[in-house]
């Protein structure tokens, strides 16, 4: 049976491709060394801005993804898992330029919705104002029997997008209360759970007190989503 090589595009953020190693280590089961997933983490926080690159107001992150997806399949990668959300709205262009299969983040939170029986009706998201922006969330989400609830345009500004900036700038403590607040408007409006639609918005939540509602880590759902990919066809 051919090794099941995992490839990780990261470094959009650092920290955020950093716990989503994390996470994929400790939700393996494994009892030993060899029980877990051959990876090879490509953290390149040079990729341009997906955010500013989606509002007219960067270069296109297109060829850096790409560079790191030819890394990756150098490696022997049998599949890519990117943990961030933004850069999902290229991922046409990355699988048409590859053959390796791409690991959906946005199919991986739908999957962790119904693990934790999550069924039809409203659900929150939050993420990047370019994740919202290209309806990555809406689309996928909708055609699942989901309503999907926004932050307002000013919680936006106010919450969400402060918020990711301050994890970015490695102020994660700070970013709990930000981020919390706009979770908890947004399960104020009838969201039965909050998406956390960017992969820095679990690292804020995470470092404050427990919100009282159920949240989708999609760091954790992606994490959850490669181990399947790596046992599907595993031996034994």
């Amino acid at each position: 049976m051919e090794e099941r090589i995992l490839g990780v595009l990261g470094g959009m953020g650092p920290l955020a491709s950093a716990e989503f190693m994390r996470q994929l280590t400790l939700l393996t089961p494994a009892e030993r060394d060899q029980d877990h997933i051959p990876a090879v983490l490509w953290s390149d926080p040079r990729v341009p801005d997906r955010t500013a690159a989606r509002q007219g107001r960067g270069p296109d992150p297109l060829p850096a993804l790409l560079r790191g997806i030819h890394g990756l399949e150098a490696a022997g990668a049998g599949a890519i898992a990117i943990p961030c959300n933004t850069a999902h709205g290229w991922i046409k262009g990355m699988r048409a330029a590859t053959r390796l299969p791409i690991l959906h983040i946005v199919e991986a939170a739908a999957d962790a919705l119904r693990a934790a029986g999550i069924g039809p009706g409203p659900v929150g998201v939050m993420g990047t104002a370019a994740t919202l922006a290209m309806g990555l969330y809406q689309e996928g989400l909708r055609a699942g029997g989901w309503e999907v609830l926004l932050p307002t345009e000013e919680e936006m500004a106010r919450l969400v997008s402060p918020g990711i900036a301050l994890v970015k700038a490695n102020r994660v403590a700070d970013s709990h209360a930000p981020l919390a607040e706009a979770a908890g408007a947004l399960a104020a409006r009838g969201a039965r759970a909050v998406v956390l639609g960017c992969t820095e918005i679990p690292l804020g939540i995470a470092a404050g007190p427990a919100l009282p509602f159920p949240v989708i880590d999609t760091i954790e759902a992606l994490a959850l989503a490669a181990i399947r990919w790596a046992r599907a066809s595993s031996p034994g």
